[in-house]
Formats: structure tokens, sequence, C-alpha cells
């Protein structure tokens, strides 16, 4: 015992209390790392992109309200020279490909482990000295096991980031297999990783890791630190685009077997890569402003299996719908795109999140089109970000992609990404016409038992009310404290009324320019003080979207149009009474005069793939997006779809119809203003 007891003594005095040190210089040197600021010029464009801007002027938008005014251009926020990036605050030695590092690599090696590095913690990190640590940078582990469904091991590349202007940076990076060497170059060297990329992976030729070591930062120009310098590395899974501003690496890690392993790539950045900023939502100079929803897009790492659908052969369902969708966004030209939850498939297949989401939004970027989402139940399916941190990272991702509108919202709300969007009119006044509201229906009601993990939960969620009452008492340590229902109320009456119809300026500033729109157009006849009108967003519906729907006083039928009853409601079975607490408390005025007609106008929800009506419920309507995607579950028979609104009068007119696969338009009707059926006494 005396033995084992001296022994742990030794130890301790050994690894713990014992911090060798060689005095303040040496303290100093490695201080001097975080102290010494560099900075890049930008790239806005993102060379070598797959999501590089079309067109230079992206900020002008996409759709209707793309014509830029004279002399007026206080949406135009393509600049992103101010980044707002303090580069001398990003942390050297934590890996995370969304943060814009300006600062350089200096060795990457390969590590292998047998447990995860997340459990064996240090052990399995490649060796180091505190002199190699001051000089190169600690090592930092890219957190994608390169092994993940076709090796042995737990297989990490680990690179070291500095900030020192005297050390050889990597400016390239090769795979090559054994026996290949890189091209001869006058500058620089080349070093070989020595462990294999395949290591674990047995009956395949090994492929390594080649970098170059080139100029020093002091040595470069700002041009070949924006142009060579390689920033940040990242791991791709499946064949899909990489993530913005980074490129693949030829060839793959691990080649695709298709319906049994994903392809691995090896992705990399060069300089730092802004994303082009989403300018502010605005109406046209006629009053018009055009929402596509995309629902339930069911994308995977995979390239996805087609369900339900008689095409044949259909294979790849994920670039299928992108190929439909792409069709559809150059036809409607909408000002904004919402994604109504359901991103990804979940279920096993959209294991990276990273991985998918670059393939659905892919689109929207490429063609220059601002973009909000929601998320649905599915999208907490991440095995490599579990539950609600996993829509937390995924939020941050979304909101590092380009014309990406989407925000985080309180912390102190239930669920992530509740937040509102504003679009204003283009004229100086920048009056708010239309608002946007976006809340997080949750993804599975839990039980105390699937709280530990015995049970899979099988009911769906919903919009909650603070966490108050006996049946959430045990878990209110565990979700957040205010309710959604107070949070929206909070935010709708800090919303000040307008004079509607809303009157552009006439100033000269325009000359005549708005005298030629016909004001005569504006609806209704007679004005009044109100707050805008308002859509709202979230994926899975209300109890109340299967509802007695209104009868229309004209026609004495059912304000109701578009397919409904072909699966189950598909509402959750609890409900905290958000319609009756938030929605219909929510009115364009407290004017003892104003009848107490509801500011949100259309709920638009996602969910139901085979379910795509718009029913009118106690003056709000209840509007279906309806799948629009091969990789979700459909009906033979019924086409994929996606529903457009149609905004305009300066936000008083609202209409909508769904855009089908066939490029039918059907069921156009109008929901306020023109045309629409009027509210009953």
């Amino acid at each position: 015992m005396l033995a084992i007891v001296g022994f742990s003594c030794l130890l301790t005095i050994l690894f713990v209390l014992y911090q060798p040190t060689l005095g303040p210089g040496a303290l100093q040197r490695i201080d001097w790392q975080s102290w010494d600021v560099i900075d890049l010029p930008l790239d806005n464009a993102a060379a070598g992109s797959s999501h590089e801007p079309a067109d230079p002027q992206v900020g002008l938008g996409h759709g209707a309200g793309n014509t830029k005014p004279g002399g007026v251009d206080w949406w135009n926020v393509t600049d992103s020279s101010d980044t707002g990036v303090d580069f001398a605050s990003l942390p050297l030695d934590v890996w995370n490909p969304l943060l814009p590092h300006n600062t350089g690599i200096s060795e990457i090696t390969i590590s292998r482990c047998m447990v995860s590095p997340s459990m064996a913690g240090d052990i399995c990190t490649p060796y180091t000295t505190s002199a190699d640590d001051s000089h190169k940078g600690k090592w930092v582990r890219i957190d994608r096991n390169l092994d993940r469904e076709s090796g042995a091991w737990y297989l990490h590349i680990y690179y070291r980031r500095t900030r020192r202007q005297d050390i050889p940076l990597i400016d390239d990076v090769i795979l090559l297999g054994e026996g290949e060497e890189p091209p001869a170059r006058p500058d620089g060297s080349w070093q070989r990783v020595s462990r294999s990329t395949r290591d674990g992976v047995v009956r395949v030729p090994k492929l390594f890791l080649w970098y170059h070591l080139g100029k020093t930062l002091q040595e470069m120009t700002n041009e070949e630190r924006q142009k060579d310098l390689i920033t940040e590395l990242d791991i791709l899974y499946g064949e899909n685009p990489p993530w913005f501003g980074f490129s693949k690496v030829d060839p793959p890690i691990t080649a695709e077997q298709e319906g049994r392993i994903q392809s691995v790539w090896l992705t990399y950045r060069r300089g730092v890569k802004m994303p082009a900023r989403a300018p502010p939502l605005h109406f046209s100079h006629d009053g018009k402003f055009k929402i596509m929803q995309v629902a339930d897009l069911h994308f995977s790492v995979a390239p996805g299996d087609c369900r339900d659908t008689i095409l044949s052969p259909c294979t790849h369902s994920d670039n299928l719908t992108n190929t439909l969708l792409s069709r559809v966004l150059d036809d409607e030209k909408p000002d904004l795109v919402v994604f109504t939850g359901d991103q990804l498939n979940g279920q096993g297949t959209s294991w990276d999140a990273g991985s998918v989401l670059s393939k659905v939004t892919r689109l929207v970027i490429e063609k220059n089109i601002p973009w909000a989402a929601v998320f649905g139940n599915h999208d907490s399916e991440d095995e490599l970000r579990n539950g609600r941190n996993g829509r937390e990272e995924q939020i941050k991702m979304m909101q590092a992609l380009p014309y990406s509108l989407v925000q985080r919202g309180p912390k102190d709300v239930h669920g992530a990404g509740n937040y509102l969007l504003k679009v204003k009119s283009a004229d100086p006044s920048k009056t708010h016409l239309l608002t946007l509201y976006f809340l997080d229906s949750g993804s599975y009601s839990k039980g105390i038992l699937d709280w530990f993990g015995f049970f899979t939960p099988t009911e769906y969620d919903y919009i909650r009310e603070a966490c108050k009452s006996s049946e959430h008492r045990f878990f209110c340590s565990r979700i957040s404290s205010q309710s959604q229902t107070n949070w929206f109320l909070q935010e709708s009456a800090s919303i000040k009324a307008i004079e509607r119809p809303f009157h552009p300026d006439t100033g000269k500033d325009f000359g005549d320019i708005w005298k030629r729109q016909g004001v005569d157009q504006l609806t209704p006849a007679t004005r009044k003080l109100a707050k805008p009108n308002a859509f709202m967003f979230f994926h899975i519906p209300l109890q109340e979207a299967y509802a007695k729907a209104d009868i229309d006083p004209v026609t004495n039928k059912p304000l109701d149009v578009g397919r409904h009853g072909m699966e189950p409601a598909g509402s959750a079975k609890k409900n905290e009474g958000f319609f009756e607490k938030g929605l219909l408390r929510a009115t364009e005025s407290d004017h003892a005069t104003s009848n107490g007609i509801p500011e949100v106008k259309v709920v638009g929800n996602g969910h139901c793939h085979i379910t795509e009506n718009c029913r009118r419920v106690k003056g709000i309507w209840n509007c279906f997006g309806g799948g629009g995607s091969y990789s979700g579950y459909g009906k033979v028979g019924f086409d994929r779809r996606f529903r457009v609104y149609e905004i305009s009068d300066f936000g008083e007119t609202i209409k909508t119809y769904k855009h089908t696969e066939e490029d039918e338009i059907v069921d156009e009707m109008a929901l306020a203003g023109k045309d629409a059926p009027r509210l009953s006494s």
C-alpha cells in the first residue's frame, strides 16, 4: 500500500504539479501568436467554390424587386468589406470550418484510434512538444471519421494553425497513390503524411495525403494570401457539393459503393471567403413580392431513393428533385424561398447535416435568392449533432451560407429558430409592409422514459406554452422557460401600425416613377391605421388546420381549396392553445372598430406530403405546401408541387397557387385583399 501511494504521489508530481518553463522569454514567444493580428483581403466571390455567385450584383434580389431605383440603394448590402469579424479573436486550437480564419496551416498528419477521440481525450492526439506548439500551433482534429463506413479505426486528420509570420505555410494539398510522386515545384517543398488516408480499410490501394509548404506569411503578397494560402480543411460525405468556399481534392478518399457506403472527400478553402449577404426584403416599385415555399425535401447524405412516383427510371432522387426545383425557381423567380422543415430525411440517412445542407441550399445560392428556413421533426435526426444541439449547429451552418436570412431567435424561448423578418417598401421611407414569422414546431413529444432513450418517441411535437404545467414539471430544467405564444404576442405588439393601403413616396427624388403605378389598384378603398399583414411558417400543423372551415358569406360554401384527406391528420395529439391564445389574439389593431381582424392572414405548413389544401378557420388560412420531393413519400398520380404566394398592392392582396412538376398552375385563389372572401362580421 505504501508503494502504491508513493508511486501515485510521484506520478502526480511529474505530470500535474511539475510544469517546466523556459522562462518569461518562452512565454512571451507563445503569447505572441495570440496578440499579433494579420489581415487578409476578402474574396466575396468564393473563387473555386461550387456556390460562386453568377452575377456581381447579387444584392438586388431575384424576383420582382430586382430593379434598382435611381439614387436609392438602401437594400444593396453586398459589400462585405466591413465583415465585423475580429480575426484575432478566432481560436487557433478549435476546428470549426464555419469560422472565416485568415491564418495559415503549417502541418498535417493523420492519427488512428481504437475508440472515438472524443471519448479517448488526448490519447490519440499526435505527439507534440511545447516548442512545436509555440512555433507551428497546437494540433487540431477534424472531427470527421475517414473510416466511418468502411474501416476498422477512428481515423482523423489533424493539422496545426499558426499566426506566426516566419513559419512556412501550406499552399497546396493533393492525394496520391503509393509510389506516386507530386509534381516538382521550384518553390518550397512537398511533405507526405506517413499514414494512409485509407488506413484500416482492407483490399483497397493506399492513398496518401501530400501537402506543399510554400512561403511564410511575411513573404506572401496580399494576393498570394488570398489565392494560395490554405486556411481550412474539412471532410465531405457523399456525392454532394462542397460547403461554401471549399473545393474538393480528387480522388475521393473513399469511393462510393451505391447502396453500401458513401464517398468521403477531403475539401479545402483558400483565403477568406465571406458569404454574400441577403438584401433586406423589399417590395418592388409596383408593390409586389413573391414567396415560394419548399416543403419536405427529405435529402440524405446518399443520392436518395425515389418514392411513390411513376417516373422510370428514377434514381438519385435528391438530384432529380433539385432538377425540378431549379426549373420551378427559374419560372417563378421568387423574391424569397422558405424551406418549411424536413430538409433532412433523417431515419439514419442524413447523419451529417453539413453534407446534406450544402445540397439543400445549392440552388438558391447559385440563383442569388434570399432564403429562410424552419425545422421539421426529421431535422433533429442528425447522428453527429444529436437532438436540440443538432438544431443549434444547423442554425449556425445555415447562417454561414450566402443569402441566408435564418436567425437563432431568443434562447429563452422554447425551440430553436423562432424569428421574424420584415418586408419593406422600396422607397426611402423603408416602410414595414409585411411581416413573416417563423416558429419551431419541434420534433417529437417525449415522455419520461423517452428522455432516457428506452423508447423512440412517436408523438409529434407542438408549439409550446411556458414550462409551468404539471405534466411538464419534470422537464422544466430541460426546455426553455418562455412560451412561444408569449414571444409571438410580444413581437406582434412591438410592430407599429401604418396607414393602409400604403402609398409610396411621391417626392421628387423619384420624379414621376410612382405616379405611373395606378393607385386605384389598391384595396380596400377606405384607409385605416393597422399593422401590416403577416404570414407565419412552421412545420407541424396545428389541430385547427383540420377544424371546420369558415363559410363564404357570398357562396355559402366552405372556404377549403385543394386536396386533403388522402392521409391521416398530421397535427400533434397535444395542443397548448397557440391558435386561440396567440394567432387570434394578435389582431391588426386594438381599436374597438377593428372587428378583431387577425394580423396573421396565412399559416404555411409542411409535414403532410399529399395534403395541399388551404382552409380558412376563424379568419386565418391554414395552407399546406404539398410534397415537392421525390425523396419523400407521396402518392402515385399526385404530382410533386411547390406552393407560391404572390403579395401585391404593397402587402394588401395575397394570392396563392401550386406549381406542379408538370408545370401546371393549380388552385389559384385569393386569400386577402382583392377578390378574397370577406370576413364575417
